[in-house]
């Protein structure tokens, strides 16, 4: 959240190496020989205790005998000095270091950790920022800066490069430099003692110099942050990743070091997150390429024009394989396209002009395709031939594109021939690639970057809408079983639970002996399913511990004897308890499978595919982070295969999906409101047409500290802070957190103020907002920021917003700077007032220590506001502003 003093390591305009050498291959020598051999302008002061001269430039003995305050220290020097240097540079006003001692990486766990405490206590006290350590430094082409141990001199571009590996960035600068890529930032992290990832990103989102940032990841400290900083700035500009560690064991599970989390929960942090994740270096660079280039898209159907139709269908091919989807021409442009190549034109789907297709037949043809309803993008492919002009043909679809909206990828096959249609795409901004293959790897990084930017629109409530829980009933069952000593909850226990939430289970009862299995079964009724307990199988399946579909008493006796033998037999030693009796679900039922687990680094997470004897062959499963809504259920549901099935396929009539994604809302719900709850596993889950029922459920319990919102990676909507008001004309309005979909009540918001409320609002002439600047507005962060908004129905039904109030807090929340606007024909109703002593509520709740603002002094009906809830006002007549100040300690004085 922090971007303080950031500037000093991004914008440094003076440099000081602490420890300077001359002693070839020592790293206070490599980096002043990076430094002096750069085009930066500004000072490079080495610091050194035994030598006067280094590299010809005079040296210092002491920080406080440098000439001048640096913006930005290199520490070369070894690990146990660099706390003291920490202190005594951000004594003398120092803003930023780069940590690159030597030996630190040797240190014993103990000595590191001591040597880490004292470095983050003198960066804390004196407010500077320490990069490192443990890393390689960083680099800035644009002002000529290398404060690293690499020689390099990579060219100025906007890319953003953050890497957590050190090995990784000497390779990604090699790898450019041979490929033409240019950088804003290329920043070595190491072990991210002070500065993170979140805090980068921070900085990078409003950096006007970068427009995409690629990150190298191999792990994450701090989830909610991480993903916070992330979601803020996927929302303004690509943000791509790579992270190592997608190994599976023998059975097709993930496989994590311990506390660092899964590889398939990191994957799908990364899409909530809205970044785009890729799995090469070269991937890495073209999608950052293809994501700022390309027009938005709006769909996942792309159409493939080609005048070679072999080379068509392997791209088509290569699209459907990969997930892609290929659209078929609307029945108007087929009879265009008839008309203009004529009646051979399709091939399995592909547009095929034929080898000798005129550059007028180019664009002609493309014309048609980017009007068509039925595709999203167009991939035009090129084979050369010697009577048709690769660059005449490049032209003409230049021409075409230039007049539409819609996405289009270009790739000219062969090397020279091609390299002047390249040039001419990379001048009018088209992508182009080499091979089909990258084409269509790049059209469909476009359409995962669109998924990914639409779940950023989610934010489900604290609350889900649809069912109210009895938290209370599953609380006593579950600290009953940990006050018994246990960890793990019986079937019927679990099965309790659920219901609680309002998630439908079929019953079962817990039965000892023989005798007792009979009793229950006619208790329950036929037909019923049977299952062994023993604390030593979790899955009686594994261990053909289950018998389904039992008819009656004779056969149950038989079922009894043989699960309790197989079992023994499977799992040597294995106690058995009893058994689980119940009812026989609805025949012919999907069966699903729902987990809620915690992982250590995203807190929980949800688990769908399919479930019953095929789950584990299948590995058919997909992964969301909850809190979830109904569209976020029903987008993990569609990553599996099981969801084809759902929708009715063998002439089965579709299962109710909205029943199923409900389940799985309930199921998330539950682990979110009891911490104490460390698993669940609903398996099978039986789904058909007429609902879904629990078969089989577990659930694993511990004692634990943090609440349940609290283990949250993202922060759900607060739909606890919604408030109803009533205005002096008699208006009702709901006052409530601002949400993404506001966005287009607030484009007619901003239509009812006056220029003079604009000018009052931002200080100056605001004519329009664009969709970034108004994404910023609505599509808040609740962990980092808040605004409320007044909304009510309008004349048409329609909600109207009414007012806004925001409120951004400092990292640490010792103060908050506020902001207010009422809508020009709402004044005079109290409105102001409701809204500024919402935000007032809501800071002191959350600790936040002031509220500060500004207004105009011109402004008058701001500082009166102000000061009826309790603000003091200071006038400065020099800066023609008004200072407005709260102090949350003290009690607030109405006047």
């Amino acid at each position: 959240m922090s971007v303080a003093n950031l500037d000093g390591l991004f914008k440094p305009n003076s440099v000081a190496v602490i420890g300077a050498n001359n002693e070839p291959g020592h790293v206070g020598r490599v980096v002043m020989e990076n430094l002096l051999a750069g085009k930066f302008l500004g000072p490079v002061m080495p610091l050194s205790t035994t030598e006067d001269v280094i590299l010809g430039e005079p040296a210092y003995k002491g920080v406080d005998t440098l000439p001048l305050t640096p913006d930005l220290a290199v520490l070369c020097i070894p690990p146990q000095e660099a706390p003291d240097y920490i202190y005594r540079l951000g004594r003398r006003g120092v803003k930023a270091a780069v940590a690159l001692c030597p030996g630190y990486a040797r240190l014993d766990p103990g000595d590191k950790w001591e040597v880490q405490e004292k470095m983050l206590a003198a960066a804390e006290d004196e407010g500077i920022r320490i990069l490192g350590p443990s890393g390689l430094g960083l680099i800035i082409p644009a002002i000529g800066l290398n404060a690293s141990l690499v020689k390099a001199d990579p060219p100025k571009g906007r890319i953003a490069f953050i890497s957590q590996s050190a090995s990784l960035f000497t390779g990604v600068l090699d790898w450019a430099r041979g490929h033409g890529v240019g950088f804003s930032y290329v920043v070595s992290l190491g072990d991210r003692l002070d500065l993170k990832y979140h805090d980068l990103l921070d900085y990078l989102t409003s950096d006007p110099n970068t427009r995409s940032i690629l990150l190298y990841l191999e792990s994450v400290s701090d989830a909610r942050k991480f993903l916070s900083a992330a979601r803020a700035a996927a929302r303004n500009k690509p943000v791509l990743v790579v992270k190592p560690g997608r190994r599976r064991g023998p059975g097709g599970e993930s496989l994590a070091k311990p506390g660092q989390g899964l590889d398939e929960v990191y994957n799908e942090a990364f899409r909530r997150a809205g970044m785009l994740r890729v799995f090469e270096i070269d991937a890495l660079f073209d999608a950052a390429q293809t994501l700022s280039k390309s027009q938005q898209l709006r769909g996942d159907r792309l159409v493939i024009l080609t005048n070679g139709g072999s080379v068509g269908v392997m791209s088509a091919d290569t699209l459907v394989e990969r997930g892609g989807k290929l659209a078929m021409p609307a029945p108007e442009t087929a009879r265009a396209l008839r008309e203009l190549i004529g009646p051979n034109w399709l091939r399995d789907g592909i547009v095929d002009m034929g080898l000798t297709a005129s550059p007028e037949l180019y664009r002609e043809v493309l014309a048609l395709l980017l009007k068509d309803k039925e595709s999203n993008a167009v991939m035009v492919l090129h084979v050369p031939f010697a009577a048709v002009a690769g660059e005449e043909a490049a032209q003409a679809v230049i021409q075409a594109s230039s007049k539409s909206q819609r996405p289009v990828f270009t790739c000219w096959l062969g090397h020279g021939v091609a390299e002047g249609a390249r040039t001419l795409f990379a001048k009018a901004g088209i992508p182009s690639y080499a091979t089909p293959d990258t084409a269509v790897r790049a059209f469909l990084d476009l359409a995962n970057h669109r998924r990914t930017q639409e779940l950023l629109m989610e934010m489900p409530p604290s609350i889900p809408a649809g069912f109210t829980p009895d938290t209370e009933a599953s609380q006593g069952v579950i600290q009953a079983v940990l006050e018994d000593g246990r960890s793990e909850l019986t079937e019927p226990e679990a099965k309790v639970v659920l219901a609680s939430y309002g998630v439908p289970v079929i019953s079962s009862r817990l039965a000892g002996t023989t005798e007792e299995v009979v009793e229950a079964a006619r208790d329950l009724g036929f037909p019923v399913a049977l299952k062994i307990v023993s604390p030593e199988i979790p899955q009686p399946f594994d261990v053909g511990g289950v018998v389904l579909d039992i008819e009656d008493e004779a056969e149950l006796r038989q079922a009894a004897q043989a699960i309790k033998v197989r079992a023994r037999k499977l799992e040597l030693g294995a106690s058995i308890k009893g058994y689980i009796v119940q009812k026989m679900g609805r025949r012919g039922a999907q069966e699903l499978l729902v987990q809620a687990m915690v992982d250590p680094v995203f807190g929980p997470y949800i688990r769908f595919g399919q479930g019953g004897l095929a789950a584990k062959l299948s590995q058919d499963k997909a992964i969301a982070l909850p809190p979830l809504n109904m569209s976020l259920a029903r987008d993990l549901i569609s990553r599996t295969r099981v969801a084809a099935f759902l929708r009715g396929l063998g002439g089965r009539p579709p299962a109710d999906l909205d029943a199923i994604c409900l389940t799985i809302i309930q199921v998330a719900q539950l682990i979110i409101d009891i911490p104490q709850i460390q698993e669940i596993d609903v398996n099978p889950l039986f789904a058909d047409s007429q609902g879904v029922a629990v078969l089989g459920a577990r659930i694993r319990v511990a004692e634990v500290m943090a609440s349940g919102q609290d283990r949250l990676a993202i922060r759900p909507y607060p739909k606890e802070l919604e408030e109803e008001v009533t205005l002096k004309n008699g208006r009702k309005a709901l006052i409530r957190p601002i949400r993404p979909e506001d966005e287009p009540a607030h484009y007619e918001f901003f239509k009812h103020l006056s220029p003079e409320d604009l000018r009052f609002r931002f200080f100056g002439v605001v004519r329009e907002l664009s969709h970034m600047e108004m994404a910023r507005l609505t599509q808040i962060d609740y962990e980092r920021e808040m605004a409320f908004i007044a909304s009510s129905p309008g004349d048409e039904g329609q909600a109207e917003t009414l007012g806004v109030v925001r409120a951004s807090a400092k990292p640490d929340n010792s103060a908050a700077e506020f902001a207010i606007i009422v809508r020009s024909d709402q004044k005079g109703l109290g409105l102001g007032r409701m809204l500024m002593e919402k935000i007032i509520r809501y800071c002191r709740e959350r600790g936040t220590g002031v509220i500060k603002g500004q207004a105009l002094l011109e402004n008058k009906g701001m500082q009166g506001l102000a000061e009826k809830v309790g603000f003091d006002v200071w006038r400065n007549t020099d800066d023609d502003v008004a200072e407005m100040y709260l102090d949350l300690k003290q009690p607030t004085t109405h006047r």
